[in-house]
């Protein structure tokens, strides 16, 4: 870690305001195309639970859904400090693409952007080049607790389209008898969502604009836009993320 990134680190410790427990990055297709991209996901996952998060959820947008197998495939290898659940564009639960990574694992060195592989666990995937997962968080979220994995990863999900399934979900209820419209409230929404965490802060690197990402969720999120692109995204402008963020007065809409 350099002189400036250790100057950042040391802000971020001594500051009064907490730091943001829920972090969102928001990324794109192009981004993850990008020679080393998965390396700069697997150090930027590790520096969001360095510097104080519990939990991340990364959103990666798709204009080309054929690129979506692709990058669940490569999601396999990533090599987070923490299990994960990944799944695609479908928002309904049979549609879980589960996978993690072990934690038990060697310390990993302070390089900010290590050679980060998992050579040594074979792709599983099933004929459509899903992944078929045979790891740790599949019995997580096997067994409900699907809410504890703290790593979250939506690839060509959009927010609109989750909503959407959320609200078809209730018209199925209503019609079914089982939901009483005039009772329909904020919960009913939250509860149907895929992944319903509000995030504290949202990251999006290289343009000032979320796609549609977590329309509901994110609402009372803290947004942070910076310049650098994906590729070149290092611990400094993770750090300078965070500190942005404790230098805010959270208003929650008021």
């Amino acid at each position: 870690m350099g002189l400036y990134d250790t100057y950042l680190a040391v802000r971020h410790r001594f500051h009064d305001g907490d730091p943001p427990e829920h972090v969102a990055l928001v990324l794109t297709e192009r981004d993850l195309l990008a020679d080393g991209a998965f390396d700069t996901l697997a150090a930027a996952l590790r520096w969001a639970f360095e510097y104080g998060a519990t939990r991340v959820t990364v959103s990666v947008s798709v204009l080309d859904a054929a690129v979506v197998p692709t990058l669940l495939r490569e999601l396999r290898r990533l090599d987070p400090p923490e299990p994960f659940v990944a799944h695609g564009p479908d928002a309904t639960d049979a549609d879980y693409e589960v996978d993690a990574a072990e934690v038990d694992r060697p310390a990993v060195t302070d390089d900010d952007q290590p050679d980060v592989t998992n050579d040594d666990q074979p792709d599983v995937t099933d004929d459509d080049g899903e992944i078929d997962s045979r790891t740790r968080a599949e019995s997580t979220a096997a067994d409900g607790d699907l809410d504890d994995v703290p790593i979250r990863i939506t690839v060509g999900l959009g927010g609109k389209a989750e909503f959407a399934a959320a609200v078809r979900e209730i018209a199925a209820d209503v019609d079914a008898g089982e939901l009483d419209p005039a009772a329909i409230d904020e919960a009913d929404v939250t509860d149907r969502l895929v992944f319903p965490e509000e995030p504290d802060l949202v990251i999006k690197t290289g343009a000032e604009r979320l796609s549609d990402f977590g329309i509901w969720q994110s609402v009372y999120a803290e947004l942070y836009f910076t310049d650098v692109n994906w590729r070149d995204f290092r611990r400094r402008d993770y750090l300078r993320a965070v500190l942005d963020f404790q230098d805010r007065q959270r208003r929650f809409g008021r």
